[in-house]
């Protein structure tokens, strides 16, 4: 989650290893690019996965500061914690799904709205991609 738009890059995947998070972080350092966003630093939990040499090495070789929250503080990464709610609340939970592959495939459509026609409190009504210059007005 960008700290400044509340723009959203998010993945449903399989596990938590260290090469599936160094993947991921690359995939999501390439969109935030792609948008015009420039990542400076990134915060996560202390998970195994992120304290590995591969993943440090990822944000090492962009130039990107690691930042780690505080144990037992959810409060440290409050808009990363506000959108895994949304996701329970407008997602996942927000209407019975018939199979576990039905509810992955609204997850798509979830992150368009959410990113581009949400309204967001915290951005004074404003969705996130009208807080991305790159993205004001467009839909991608």
């Amino acid at each position: 989650v960008d700290d400044h738009s509340r723009y959203a890059y998010s993945e449903i995947l399989a596990d938590e290893k260290k090469e599936t998070a160094t993947a991921f972080m690359t995939r999501a350092l390439a969109h935030f690019a792609s948008i015009g966003v420039t990542t400076t630093r990134v915060m996560t939990d202390n998970g195994s996965c992120y304290r590995s040499r591969m993943f440090r090495k990822r944000l090492a070789d962009n130039g990107i500061k690691h930042k780690w929250t505080r144990p037992y503080r959810p409060q440290t990464n409050g808009k990363v914690e506000r959108f895994n709610r949304t996701l329970q609340e407008e997602w996942a939970y927000a209407r019975p799904y018939n199979s576990e592959t039905e509810r992955v495939a609204a997850f798509d459509e979830f992150l368009r709205i959410y990113n581009h026609e949400r309204s967001h409190t915290a951005l004074r009504g404003d969705s996130p991609a009208d807080r991305v210059p790159n993205l004001a007005g467009q839909y991608i």
